[in-house]
């Protein structure tokens, strides 16, 4: 259903190998579950290169796939994106939000609440901070 490859985006990013439907539950967000707090140490050093790892699953509880994460930590950030995301029983998934085509790249909006560090790149003009 997916692959990682090269990303006009950034890096790695994540493609379709086929037709997702709308709606389908394609990944899950997998990775070291971590403190907040913990997730602030860690943060600091992968802003410096640039990658966000560190997923909050609640208020109290992070997942960092920078530790034991899958695929899906290469799903870029968009403004646009063609996915969402969904907590359920303590996992992150990732969702197609609209009918996904075959070799078109999975994005998902970061939402994130950090000190916007990481200018977004999602497309040529974009000035979003993450």
């Amino acid at each position: 259903m997916i692959a990682k490859r090269r990303s006009k985006i950034h890096g790695w990013g994540v493609y379709a190998t086929g037709t997702i439907p709308k709606n389908t539950r394609i990944i899950h967000y997998a990775g070291e579950k971590i403190s907040n707090q913990e997730s602030l140490r860690r943060e600091r050093r992968y802003i410096r290169t640039n990658h966000i790892w560190c997923f909050k699953l609640t208020s109290r509880t992070v997942i960092d796939a920078g530790v034991g994460g899958n695929d899906a930590r290469f799903i870029n950030h968009s403004c646009r994106p063609n996915c969402y995301i969904e907590i359920k029983g303590g996992v992150i998934w990732i969702r197609a939000a609209r009918t996904i085509r075959k070799g078109e790249e999975l994005t998902y909006h970061y939402h994130t609440d950090g000190e916007g560090l990481i200018m977004c790149r999602c497309r040529p003009g974009c000035q979003t901070l993450l």
